[in-house]
């Protein structure tokens, strides 16, 4: 499966960046965009594991519950 390298802006706009086979290879680059961002943007950098584009922008959407304070 690969690794999917997504921007989101405000309001939850995904933009799909680029995609590797292998996660250093996704990670270094996320690393290096989130880095080209300017420091008061509100957009993010996000990688997601996915078999594909849609299981990948589907699972970016959904909405986590926060844990349980305390618990690590």
């Amino acid at each position: 499966m690969p690794y999917y390298i997504y921007r989101i802006k405000p309001f939850s706009i995904l933009e799909m960046l680029a995609t590797h086979e292998a996660f250093a290879e996704a990670s270094a680059q996320a690393k290096q965009l989130r880095a080209g961002l300017p420091a008061n943007s509100p957009d993010k950098i996000k990688v997601m594991f996915a078999e594909n584009q849609l299981q990948a922008e589907d699972l970016l959407s959904q909405v986590r519950e926060p844990r349980p304070a305390g618990e690590e």
